[in-house]
């Protein structure tokens, strides 16, 4: 702490607070933030990459099982 001498004589103590220190802080939490943001981002796009994909292996199948009906059924050779 840093002391300031009053107009009695006696010191007065001012905290010592240091711009340096709350500049880093501020960029480790803004370091922080953008890496979450990166992360949630890059799970979004996999969720959704795998919800598309198994939504396609769906219609697949789904294909598929008409495909062996019109077969038992006769309709297509």
């Amino acid at each position: 702490m840093t002391g300031r001498i009053l107009k009695d004589g006696s010191k007065a103590e001012t905290p010592a607070t240091s711009s340096s220190s709350t500049g880093s802080t501020v960029l480790i939490v803004f370091l922080i933030i953008v890496a979450l943001v990166v992360a949630f981002s890059f799970l979004f796009r996999l969720w959704q990459k795998k919800k598309r994909d198994d939504q396609y292996a769906r219609l697949l199948k789904l294909f598929e099982e008409d495909d062996e009906l019109e077969l038992e059924l006769g309709l297509r050779d």
